[in-house]
C-alpha cells in the first residue's frame, strides 16, 4: 500500500475486490481531489506521501474568525497593535471553532484495523518541516478534539477506523523556510513490531484574482466630514453604487470608513485560498493581503471590519527604508489570467508588479518572497520607472475575450492620444479647450487649448516617453505570454510630467496647488509634492542603487481609460474623460467607446476627476473588487 513505512520493510497491498480491511496502518487523505477520502477503494492511495500538480492533498492556512472571537481591543479599549491583530485567526487556538470552522478542515481517516490487537495504540501526527506550521483534530462522538502529537488512539478506535481534520496554522511566508508541504503519520504500536504510514498535503497557495473571474462586491472608502472633498467624494461613492448594480452585482458596497484612505485599491490585495471540498467543488477562503506599508494604518480595517467568517487577513513585514513606498501599493499588482505557454502553465494566471528599471528600485522584498512563494503565480516585473507613481494599473489591464486564450491585454496608447488631438487640429479646431472639465470645489479648470498642447515640446517628449516604455513592457508580455498584436487592445491615452515644470500644462500636481491647501497632500505618493525636483527626478525613497532615474516621470494628463474597473465580462467602468467637446461630443470618450466596443465591452463612465485624477489615480485605484472563486487552481487528478 502506497505510504506504509514498516520495521519488516513489507508493503501492504489494498484489496479492490472488497471493502479494504487494513493489515497494517493505512492513513488516507483526499489525493485524487474529488472532495471525499475513499477508505473502501485505492482511489486516494497512489500517490498519497508525494505531492504533484496532477495528485495531492490540499489542506487550508486557517486564518479567517469563523466565530468573530478575535478582538481589534485591549481589555482597557485601546486600540491592538498591527502584530497583535494579525496574531489572532482560527489557527490560534486549539478548538473547532463551529461548523463553519471544521469545514476548513482537510479530511483524514484511517482505514479500519479490525485485527489490532488487544492494547494496541495509535498516534497521529504532523512530521517534518511542517509539524509546527499543521493541528490535527479527532472526530469523537460527533465532536471535534484536539489530537496532540502525544495523543493516543485507542484500540476500538483502530479497529474502527477515525476521522481527523487538519489545519495549517499559516500561509507560507517564505518557501526557504517552509514550502507549505506537510507530512501526517500514522503510527500502530502494539503486537510486535511498531509500523506507520504517510500522507503529505500541501497547504494551499494564496492567489490572487484575475479578471476571468466575476466581479462579485466592490470596496471602496467613504469619507467623512462636511467639507467640499468630503461631499465629491460621497456623490462618487453613489454613483459608484449606481454603477455596480446596473452592472448587475447584488452585493451592496463595502465601504472602508475609519482612515480616510480614498486610494482602496492600494492598501490591500484581495485574494483567496481553497482546497477540494464535498463534491470536488472548491472549498474557498478569502484572504486579504495587506500592503507592505504597515505605516498605512487604513490596513487596519481589513482586520477591523472585514476579517470574520471564511475571510482572513495577510501582513507580511513591512518595506525595507531602502524600499519605495509607492511600488508597495497593490494598485502596483495585478494578474495575468491563466495561460499556458511551451512548458510553463499558470492555471490560476500570474501576477505583474512594476519595479523602477532605471534605478532597480522593487517592491518590498517580504512581498515579493510572499507571492513567489505561493508556487502558483510567479511575478514577472515590468518596468515602471517612467510613471512618477509608478504603478502597472496605470498602463495596462487583461479583458476576457471570447477567443481561443479567452483575454486580451489592454494597454494604454499615448500615440492614438495624440493622434486625436491633430486631427482636431488638422480639422480647424485647434482654439478648442483641451479639457471640457467645469470648475471644481475651490479648483480652477484647465484653460489650455489643443494649440497649446500640441506646441509643447516636453508633452511631445513626455507622450513619446510612455510610448515606448508600454511599447518595451508590450514585448515582455508578448514573449512570457505568447500574445500577439491582434490581441492587444490600444486604449487612446496621454500622460503629462508630474514636476513643477510642465510648459504650462495642467498636471495634478499643478490643479491641486491652485486648489485649497487640504488637496496639496492628496496624491498617492503620501502627500509629498517634493518628491521630486523641477526636473522630475526621483529624490529620496527610491532604493540604494546608484543607477540613473529616468529624467522624468509622468502620470495621466487625460484621466487613464485603462485605469477603469471591469464590472462584468462585458461592463467596462472607466473614469469619465473630460476631453475637447467638438461637434457636441468628447473626442476622446467616443474613441475610447469605440475601441472598447470592438472588444466586445459597453462602457460606462464615472467622475473622478476631482477626487481621484488630480491625485494622480483613477477609478481603479480609489475601488477594490472582490471575484468569484469557484474554479480550482488545482488540475484534475
Amino acid at each position: 500500500m502506497a505510504g506504509v513505512l514498516a520495521a519488516t520493510g513489507a508493503t501492504a497491498m489494498a484489496d479492490t475486490a472488497a471493502p479494504v480491511r487494513a493489515k497494517a496502518p493505512d492513513l488516507r487523505a483526499d489525493v485524487n481531489r474529488d472532495g471525499r477520502v475513499d477508505v473502501e477503494g485505492d482511489s486516494d492511495t497512489n500517490g498519497e506521501n508525494t505531492w504533484t500538480a496532477r495528485r495531492g492533498a490540499v489542506l487550508l492556512p486557517n486564518i479567517d474568525d469563523d466565530a468573530k472571537r478575535c478582538p481589534v481591543k485591549d481589555s482597557r479599549g485601546r486600540p491592538l497593535s498591527d502584530a497583535a491583530l494579525a496574531r489572532c485567526n482560527d489557527a490560534s487556538d486549539t478548538k473547532v471553532n463551529g461548523a463553519k470552522d471544521a469545514a476548513d478542515l482537510a479530511r483524514l481517516r484511517t482505514v479500519p484495523l479490525p485485527d489490532a490487537a488487544d492494547g494496541s495504540r495509535g498516534t497521529v501526527k504532523a512530521v517534518g518541516a511542517g509539524a509546527k506550521k499543521a493541528r490535527l483534530f479527532v472526530k469523537r462522538d460527533g465532536r471535534w478534539a484536539l489530537l496532540k502529537p502525544t495523543g493516543k488512539l485507542t484500540t476500538k478506535e483502530l479497529r474502527s477506523g477515525v476521522e481527523l481534520g487538519v489545519e495549517a496554522t499559516d500561509v507560507v511566508r517564505d518557501a526557504g523556510r517552509w514550502n507549505g508541504l506537510v507530512t501526517v503519520r500514522f503510527t500502530v504500536t502494539g503486537d510486535g513490531p511498531s509500523r506507520s504510514d504517510d500522507v503529505v498535503l500541501r497547504t494551499a497557495p494564496v492567489l490572487t484574482h484575475h479578471h476571468l473571474q466575476r466581479a462579485q462586491e466592490v470596496l471602496v472608502t467613504r469619507i467623512k466630514g462636511t467639507g467640499e472633498y468630503g461631499r465629491a467624494q460621497r456623490k462618487f461613492v453613489k454613483d459608484l453604487a449606481e454603477q455596480v448594480k446596473a452592472a448587475g452585482i447584488g452585493k451592496p458596497l463595502t465601504t472602508f470608513t475609519k482612515y480616510g484612505d480614498v486610494w482602496a485599491q492600494d492598501f490591500v490585495e484581495p485574494g483567496y485560498a481553497s482546497m477540494p471540498g464535498p463534491g470536488g467543488k472548491p472549498r474557498t477562503m478569502r484572504v486579504l493581503i495587506r500592503s507592505a506599508q504597515l505605516d498605512r494604518p487604513a490596513g487596519r480595517e481589513l482586520f477591523e471590519k472585514l476579517r470574520g467568517p471564511d475571510v482572513g487577513v495577510v501582513q507580511v513585514g513591512k518595506a525595507g527604508a531602502d524600499e519605495e513606498w509607492t511600488l508597495n501599493s497593490m494598485g502596483n499588482l495585478e494578474t495575468i489570467p491563466p495561460y499556458t505557454l511551451g512548458d510553463k502553465s499558470y492555471p490560476a494566471g500570474r501576477i505583474i508588479q512594476g519595479y523602477r528599471k532605471d534605478t532597480g528600485s522593487k517592491p518590498a522584498k517580504s512581498m515579493r518572497t510572499f507571492l513567489k512563494s505561493q508556487g502558483a503565480q510567479d511575478p514577472l516585473l515590468l518596468d515602471t520607472s517612467w510613471l512618477a507613481v509608478g504603478h502597472v494599473d496605470e498602463f495596462v489591464q487583461f479583458l476576457p475575450a471570447d477567443t481561443g486564450r479567452g483575454w486580451r491585454i489592454g494597454v494604454a496608447d499615448p500615440r492614438a492620444g495624440v493622434e486625436l488631438l491633430r486631427k482636431a487640429q488638422r480639422e480647424g479646431h485647434g482654439g478648442k479647450k483641451m479639457f471640457s472639465v467645469p470648475r471644481g470645489p475651490g479648483i480652477p479648470a484647465p484653460k489650455e487649448t489643443i494649440d497649446k498642447v500640441l506646441g509643447s515640446a516636453k508633452f511631445k517628449a513626455d507622450n513619446k516617453l510612455a510610448a515606448e516604455r508600454i511599447e518595451a513592457n508590450l514585448a515582455v508580455l508578448k514573449r512570457e505570454t505568447g500574445v500577439t498584436d491582434a490581441e492587444i487592445v490600444r486604449v487612446p491615452g496621454l500622460y503629462v510630467r508630474d514636476d513643477a515644470d510642465s510648459s504650462g500644462l495642467s498636471n495634478s500636481r499643478k490643479l491641486r496647488r491652485l486648489g485649497p491647501d487640504s488637496l496639496r497632500a492628496f496624491n498617492q505618493l503620501r502627500g509629498d509634492d517634493g518628491r521630486s525636483g523641477d526636473d522630475g527626478r526621483s529624490g529620496s525613497g527610491t532604493g540604494s542603487s546608484s543607477r540613473a532615474a529616468a529624467a522624468w516621470q509622468n502620470s495621466a494628463y487625460v484621466p487613464g481609460a485603462v485605469n477603469g474597473v471591469l464590472l462584468s465580462p462585458t461592463r467596462y467602468l472607466a473614469p469619465k474623460q473630460w476631453g475637447p467637446v467638438i461637434g457636441g461630443k468628447d473626442i476622446f470618450t467616443e474613441a475610447v467607446t469605440s475601441v472598447y466596443a470592438k472588444a466586445g465591452f459597453t462602457t460606462s463612465y464615472i467622475d473622478d476627476w476631482y477626487t481621484y485624477h488630480i491625485g494622480m489615480g483613477e477609478v481603479h485605484c480609489g475601488t477594490n473588487t472582490l471575484r468569484d472563486t469557484g474554479t480550482p487552481w488545482w488540475p484534475k487528478a
